[in-house]
């Protein structure tokens, strides 16, 4: 596997807060960016920086998430993303996360990814998948 994804290469994805990625369990009054939406998005946003640094045919999948929701980001705001490669061990890629609104941080941590060749990961997949129909 040839890759140019080394420590320091970083990415910022700026994402609306939109009605589908808060909670809702508290009312209207306190709907705010989701815990799982935001891990949901640093793992977007972390994948596709490594897309960008890999060759075609492979592509990454989470193995770890790390993080502290540090504070609420309100629905209608804008919540930009922000990840580096800490480390580049192999095809393990563990990268530094943080998150920011327009008022205040409201994230940071980690994220692991393993590079995977896809036609691999899917013959494993179909292997498994036989092996569960067998029982």
């Amino acid at each position: 596997m040839d890759m140019d994804l080394k420590a320091g290469i970083t990415d910022s994805r700026t994402i609306a807060v939109d009605r589908d990625s808060t909670i809702g369990f508290m009312g209207e009054d306190c709907r705010v960016y989701a815990t799982p939406s935001l891990v949901r998005d640093i793992e977007h946003t972390c994948r596709d920086l490594i897309l960008a640094h890999i060759p075609e045919g492979q592509d990454s999948v989470g193995t770890k998430v790390d993080i502290a929701h540090l504070s609420p980001t309100l629905l209608g705001m804008d919540a930009t993303i922000t990840v580096t490669v800490r480390e580049v061990d192999g095809r393990r890629v563990v990268l530094d996360v943080s998150a920011t609104d327009t008022v205040e941080p409201i994230c940071k941590g980690s994220h692991e990814r393993f590079v995977v060749d896809v036609a691999k990961t899917a013959e494993r997949l179909r292997q498994k998948a036989a092996k569960a129909s067998a029982t």
